[in-house]
């Protein structure tokens, strides 16, 4: 007789966390949800200087937003500003009571001190998440805005189904706005969480007892098969340009994707993954700010 074991599907390879598929859900859900409210939902933006990447993006931004019935209002200051000329316009938007969503581009001139800007946006509309306000009420469970990528990252875990109580997850980076918000948000769902850096001793054995691993330290592939315990649940946070076999750049994430992809349970993939789904949750502060 042939034991049942030996007649059931055999896995391969990790199921993928389909960051685009996911991240077109929840817009579709802000879509409804903006249209049901019967007023406007409006993003401000602030863009200082010229860099190429941040005016892209910014202009990416203003048609996602549209296609969802946000409206985009972006600020331009040029790149000879001072610290005391990108504070005053944020100071000035946070008092203008048709701004409920507000968020800085990045890069800032150099010179700037980034998180002396991002301290002054107000919380209740720092839709980023990158107030230390609103990073400190994720560790008291406060209603806050959450840090985008830390919420894309928690949410992309909970769509595997896995339950998180009691299992032991490590975070591999522990940066104020990803690695550490990502630590707090899975600690509240009462898992055992190792927030690990480059200081850590034996990483990859720490990494390879845990049941989720989230990457986020900006190491390409640094995660490796050695790394993860089978069946685990892999998040990729990174996102690094570097040359790819024939010279040309191409993108990567903190994780080796084709080495890991035989043992974990589940994987997200770089492009594709967390990036989209951050983008989405940006979405998610928006409307949850415009309609408090």
């Amino acid at each position: 007789m042939v034991p049942a074991a030996a007649n059931a599907p055999q896995r391969d390879v990790a199921r993928l966390i389909d960051g685009k598929a996911l991240a077109d859900r929840v817009r579709d859900d802000l879509r409804r949800r903006i249209a049901a409210a019967g007023r406007p939902v409006r993003l401000d933006a602030l863009l200082v200087g010229d860099d190429r990447a941040a005016g892209i993006y910014a202009m990416n931004q203003a048609r996602t937003c549209e296609e969802i019935g946000i409206r985009y209002v972006l600020h331009r200051l040029p790149a000879s500003a001072s610290y005391d000329d990108i504070a005053g316009r944020v100071l000035l938007l946070n008092t203008d009571d048709s701004v409920r969503a507000l968020m800085v581009h990045m890069p800032l001139p150099a010179g700037i001190d980034t998180e002396r800007v991002q301290s002054l946006i107000d919380p209740d509309k720092d839709v980023e998440g990158v107030n230390p306000a609103n990073i400190g009420n994720v560790v008291y469970g406060r209603r806050s805005l959450v840090p985008c990528t830390a919420l894309a990252a928690l949410e992309m875990i909970e769509h595997t189904g896995i339950e998180l109580r009691g299992k032991r997850c490590a975070v591999v980076g522990a940066s104020n706005i990803v690695g550490k918000p990502i630590a707090v948000l899975l600690m509240r769902e009462d898992a055992t969480v190792h927030s690990t850096n480059k200081f850590t001793p034996e990483l990859p054995r720490l990494a390879r007892e845990c049941d989720v691993i989230v990457a986020a330290c900006g190491v390409p592939r640094l995660v490796g098969a050695g790394w993860v315990k089978p069946g685990a649940v892999v998040i990729d946070v990174g996102i690094n340009r570097i040359a790819g076999p024939d010279g040309t750049k191409i993108t990567v994430g903190d994780v080796d994707f084709d080495a890991v992809r035989g043992s974990a349970g589940w994987i997200s993939p770089v492009p594709g993954g967390v990036g989209p789904m951050t983008v989405a949750m940006l979405l998610r502060n928006v409307t949850d700010a415009a309609l408090r």
